[in-house]
């Protein structure tokens, strides 16, 4: 069994994201709670993957097109951090 810890600021966010959202974000903590990540593997509509550049050491998942959950595991004790669940920004920096 996983634990998931949610940022201040993701919970903050979460207030304001439309009912379809907030409805798959808490089916995604339902499968990362029983079976982790390894979990989320094999739900393709997720699209599980590893983060580079600046979140380097982060996961991403995608919720929607547009919306995805920023999280970080830590292995050595089971937990799930949810970093940021915010709308994908397509635009090249």
């Amino acid at each position: 069994m996983w634990k998931i810890y949610e940022h201040k600021d993701a919970l903050k966010g979460l207030k304001s994201l439309p009912i379809d959202i907030l409805k798959r974000y808490e089916k995604w903590k339902d499968i990362v709670a029983i079976s982790g990540p390894a979990g989320l593997k094999q739900i393709l509509g997720f699209k599980d993957e590893a983060l580079r550049g600046e979140w380097k050491g982060c996961r991403s998942s995608r919720l929607n097109i547009q919306y995805r959950i920023i999280y970080k595991i830590d292995n050595d004790q089971l937990f799930v951090k949810i970093i940021n669940v915010t709308a994908h920004d397509y635009r090249r920096k």
